[in-house]
């Protein structure tokens, strides 16, 4: 144990966010109690397939991302979500023919970006924090500086599917089209609803020279 993760756990003890067990945010006991997805066949106009770890209804895991999202003092919560996704892969024989292509750099990870200035409100962008994790454990490059989201929207939760459709479109840009052209990207978030957000950051991605962009979340509602 190096003297950062000493002194981590000794002034910040990790806890299990559902029961309260030391030493982790998930333990196994509550790791066992969550239901992992079936293997993904949804597919849209720009998504060339949805991978997602758990069903948000999940209470655990509904518990570990409102965690993640609103408490800043658990940020490397990312690390147990991201190996959720990981376990996902793993259980639907995800993603071999996938990571296939990652080598010469062929495949990025890309997180859904937040505005600046809400960005500055929150501290830190959930997406790329999970993103981050990713491209450690998958050995993937993540490229945070090619998606911009450049219109504050509503919050999705409140509107109807059509509105969500509304409220995220031409919010997106891709600044350095250069940098994705004829890659695959995946595109991470934490949670996977009407799938407006993710449709339109695809469609945005593709347009700008990506060749396929799959969509990888936590969970999916």
């Amino acid at each position: 144990m190096s003297l950062k993760t000493f002194l981590a756990d000794l002034f910040f003890p990790k806890f299990c966010q559902n029961c309260q067990k030391e030493r982790s945010y998930l333990c196994e006991d509550c790791f066992a109690m969550i239901e992992f997805l079936p293997r993904s066949h949804y597919k849209s106009k720009n998504l060339k397939l949805l991978i997602s770890a758990s069903p948000y209804n999940n209470f655990i895991v509904k518990k570990l991302i409102a965690q993640f999202k609103y408490n800043p003092f658990v940020k490397d919560l990312a690390s147990t979500l991201a190996g959720l996704i990981i376990h996902q892969f793993e259980q639907t024989e995800y993603p071999p023919p996938l990571l296939a292509k990652s080598g010469g750099g062929q495949i990025l990870i890309i997180p859904i970006p937040l505005t600046r200035k809400r960005l500055r409100q929150r501290g830190f962008n959930q997406a790329e924090e999970i993103g981050r994790e990713l491209s450690k454990q998958l050995k993937v490059p993540l490229v945070n500086n090619v998606l911009l989201k450049t219109k504050e929207t509503m919050p999705q939760v409140e509107l109807s599917k059509q509105e969500r459709i509304q409220n995220v479109k031409d919010v997106f840009f891709c600044e350095n089209a250069e940098a994705i052209k004829k890659k695959t990207v995946l595109l991470v978030d934490d949670v996977f609803t009407t799938g407006s957000t993710m449709e339109e950051a695809a469609r945005v991605l593709k347009e700008s020279g990506a060749k396929e962009v799959w969509g990888i979340t936590v969970a999916r509602e």
